[in-house]
């Protein structure tokens, strides 16, 4: 799993290994809240195989997942 800007600064690498074949978008969020150092991640978006994903799908083996939080500008 990707981790990107404010996230890959928190946990101090650009990656995290997850087992999260068969489990929901929802599912690995709230695995990863609890067994991680990420804490809440409301407000992240979640990417798998580089498109953003609802909390309902389902992940297969061999999927890219990335966590991306929100971007400000100016």
């Amino acid at each position: 799993m990707m981790l990107f800007a404010q996230l890959k600064e928190d946990v101090g690498k650009s990656s995290l290994e997850v087992e999260a074949a068969g489990k929901t978008v929802a599912e690995l969020r709230e695995l990863l809240e609890n067994d991680t150092s990420l804490g809440s991640l409301d407000g992240i978006m979640v990417a798998v195989n580089e498109e953003f994903s609802k909390d309902d799908r389902v992940i297969k083996k061999g999927d890219v997942i990335a966590l991306i939080p929100p971007v400000s500008g100016g």
